[in-house]
């Protein structure tokens, strides 16, 4: 199996990245879907966050209202960082076993596991490369306002609550920048997929 971690900050086009390559035959693991499922209802996460965070971020019908949620974590650092100790444990303990399954159904697979938070939540996963997606901070605030509805502020302050640009490439094997076309960010991504399964197929076959 060839691991690959891909991370980006909000906005910067990772999920077009991501989704590329699942089309072109990687086994895609996406961290912000197992977030979601490590805080379901009935689940430990969710009851350390009901009792860390009160009722009111919880929905009527038992569910987490991450619309509250997020309104006290992204204006305050130290109850973001209290969210991030209750999740980061849980989707790390689910992303071992998605990876290990994917392992076991295909050992020459490539996986990508796509983790915002690959810097933020110390990811050890052991990654053959770890892939980051750049695009200046004012192109994000853009998308955000324009595909998201969001004001411009709190686009901003979103940026801010993340790893900074430097720290993601400080870990980063391969940068693939989302700032120019669809068309442009595709092909770096068809370039870096021709690299990976090279990568791949040299690891299975022992060639030096």
């Amino acid at each position: 199996m060839y691991l690959i971690g891909l991370t980006g900050g909000i906005a910067s086009g990772k999920s077009t990245v991501a989704r590329r390559l699942s089309e072109l035959g990687a086994v895609h693991i996406d961290a912000d879907r197992l977030a979601r499922v490590a805080v379901e209802p009935g689940t430990a996460a969710l009851e350390e966050i009901t009792r860390s965070f009160g009722p009111s971020v919880i929905a009527p019908d038992g569910s987490l209202d991450r619309a509250a949620l997020g309104a006290v974590v992204f204006a305050d650092p130290a109850s973001l960082a209290l969210l991030n100790s209750i999740v980061h444990p849980a989707v790390r303990s689910l992303s071992n076993l998605m990876i290990r399954e994917a392992a076991e159904r295909d050992p020459h697979a490539v996986v990508v596991y796509d983790v915002p938070l690959l810097v933020e939540a110390a990811v050890d996963h052991p990654f053959d490369l770890i892939v980051v997606t750049q695009a200046d901070e004012a192109t994000r605030v853009q998308r955000m306002v324009d595909l998201r509805g969001m004001p411009e502020a709190e686009a901003k302050r979103r940026i801010r609550s993340q790893a900074s640009d430097a720290e993601r490439l400080a870990v980063s094997d391969v940068v693939i920048d989302t700032t120019g076309t669809l068309g442009q960010t595709l092909a770096q991504v068809d370039d870096l997929w021709r690299r990976v399964r090279a990568a791949a197929e040299s690891t299975v076959s022992g060639a030096p």
